[in-house]
């Protein structure tokens, strides 16, 4: 079993390739329509029944909280310090990716680890620690379920929250039978308990246990972890050392504040009133403990994030991971999850803060995945305005030419068009008479299940062709779904006879 991942795209990268694939994979579609939309309605349903019309009032005071230990971010991560150090947990800090995991590294050698068990975390992913250990021999195990099954296939993680959104319950258990020798079964309760059975060995065997944190509480210098399955308790209480990998952002002032952010996360994420563990972590184990680590090290990360601290995208780092914008971004399920984006963060917040930390010019596609719907600010509980900050990077595309020129080129035609009425409508018409020349005829009702039906004069304007394939440049639009053709009047036509119509009906004394 390896820690290799399958997420080291070519830069600058192209999101168009992946895309394509994913779009025409019929299964990957379906696992992931269906996911998002299921925890994505969870979601609205969970905030709903406990919030009521206070929701808004109640995210907006969440990205308050967060923006406030953000704007002071060096009191607070000063204070955390003191008060982590005071418990008796030795604080370092990261510059980058590289040297959080110098760090870590450096600490498995000192106590001669042979085996880690490792909780979910996005910052070690970042950094790819799991990859480092295995290279200096160091066996790691990822204990979250889906990071596990991820793991043994040598894949990379595709959504924040649900990492093997894009699996199913036939792939664990061929996995299953490939690298543990287990019994092939699709029953769920069983591949678990395999699971389970396989995991528990390796906890007790532990010499290290490695996590993220969901929060860092500087009043009291204590790490904050939410899990659903447990994992993370058993990898921070069997092990003797512990290791906390966790992004500087993470911060806020106060337990008080916490209990505002615990309302928020699960029902985000996974539409539940609360996380099933919520575990409190400060300082190694007290005399009086039954369990716990001897020794507890938390490695604070920057690899970027004091870059976001500039005030213009300062409120990025006000997010918690709950993958709520992922759920309901309609692009995100089209180009079939996380493996499109080509990086660790995907999704609407990943098409933000991925150029910021790998360069938009490493990037420039991601800005650009996005149908500025705005449901990602709908869903986000720290109330992060993710479309404004993705309008921020198309101007800055444009302004460092970042864009393929004959793009840049079709956008000016574009606005020259949009600013004369006249081109506008000559536009307009010949549009009109290409995609009808192009079309095939079809049903309205079976293709689209709309009827675009309206009336002119009593006769019917009623667009019944579709366009199969577009050519040139128009080709990739048509992959993946078919073109509707604009009836033969346009709206200016039918508004214009419209009028005539009522004034008629005036004249004549009709109402």
């Amino acid at each position: 079993m390896s820690g290799s991942r399958v997420l080291t795209p070519d830069l600058p990268f192209d999101m168009s390739p992946r895309a394509d694939v994913a779009g025409r994979d019929v299964k990957l579609q379906q696992f992931v329509n269906s996911a998002t939309q299921i925890k994505d309605h969870g979601r609205v349903n969970a905030c709903r029944a406990a919030f009521g019309d206070r929701y808004d009032a109640v995210r907006k005071l969440a990205g308050e909280i967060k923006q406030h230990t953000l704007d002071h971010l060096d009191v607070y991560l000063d204070r955390f310090i003191d008060n982590a150090t005071a418990s008796g947990a030795l604080v370092h800090f990261a510059a980058d990716a590289a040297q959080a995991n110098a760090i870590v590294l450096g600490i498995a050698r000192e106590i001669d680890a042979k085996l880690c068990v490792k909780s979910k975390s996005m910052v070690t992913e970042e950094t790819g620690l799991l990859a480092a250990l295995e290279a200096i021999g160091v066996k790691t195990i990822e204990t979250d379920l889906g990071e596990f099954i991820l793991q043994l296939d040598h894949d990379a993680p595709s959504h924040i929250v649900t990492p093997m959104i894009h699996k199913d319950r036939t792939a664990v258990a061929r996995a299953f039978v490939r690298e543990l020798g287990a019994p092939y079964t699709e029953d769920p309760a069983e591949l678990t308990r395999i699971a389970r059975d396989h995991m528990r060995r390796q906890f007790r065997s532990a010499d290290m246990g490695i996590s993220g944190a969901n929060f860092l509480v500087a009043d009291t210098g204590s790490l904050v972890i939410c899990t659903n399955e447990g994992n993370a308790d058993l990898v921070v209480a069997s092990p003797r050392v512990h290791v906390a990998v966790v992004g500087i952002e993470k911060v806020i002032s106060s337990l008080e504040h916490l209990s505002v952010f615990l309302k928020l996360l699960a029902r985000s994420a996974t539409a539940q009133p609360m996380t099933v563990y919520n575990t409190i972590i400060t300082g190694p184990r007290k005399p009086d403990d039954l369990d716990g680590p001897q020794q507890v090290h938390i490695v604070l990360v920057d690899n970027g994030r004091t870059e976001i601290l500039r005030e213009e995208t300062r409120e990025l780092l006000r997010c918690i991971r709950c993958g709520a914008c992922l759920n309901a971004c309609p692009v995100y399920r089209k180009v079939g999850g996380g493996h499109a984006y080509g990086a660790v963060y995907s999704g609407p917040i990943g098409a933000v803060i991925t150029p910021l930390f790998k360069g938009l010019e490493n990037y420039p596609d991601l800005p650009q995945a996005s149908s500025l719907c705005g449901a990602c600010f709908e869903a986000c509980p720290v109330y992060i305005n993710i479309p404004a900050q993705l309008i921020r990077l198309r101007r800055l595309l444009v302004e460092r030419k970042l864009m393929p020129g004959t793009t840049r080129v079709a956008y000016r035609l574009w606005a020259m068009t949009l600013r004369r009425p006249w081109m506008y409508r000559a536009s307009a018409a010949f549009q009109r008479i290409v995609l009808r020349q192009l079309s095939t005829s079809s049903e309205v009702e079976d293709r689209a299940g709309v009827n675009d039906r309206v009336s002119e004069n009593g006769r019917d304007m009623v667009s019944s062709a579709w366009c199969a394939k577009l050519p040139g440049p128009l080709r990739a639009w048509t992959l993946s779904r078919d073109m509707p053709v604009p009836p033969s009047g346009s709206f200016r036509e039918w508004w214009a006879n419209r009028d005539r119509g009522s004034d008629a009906s005036r004249r004549a004394g009709r109402p």
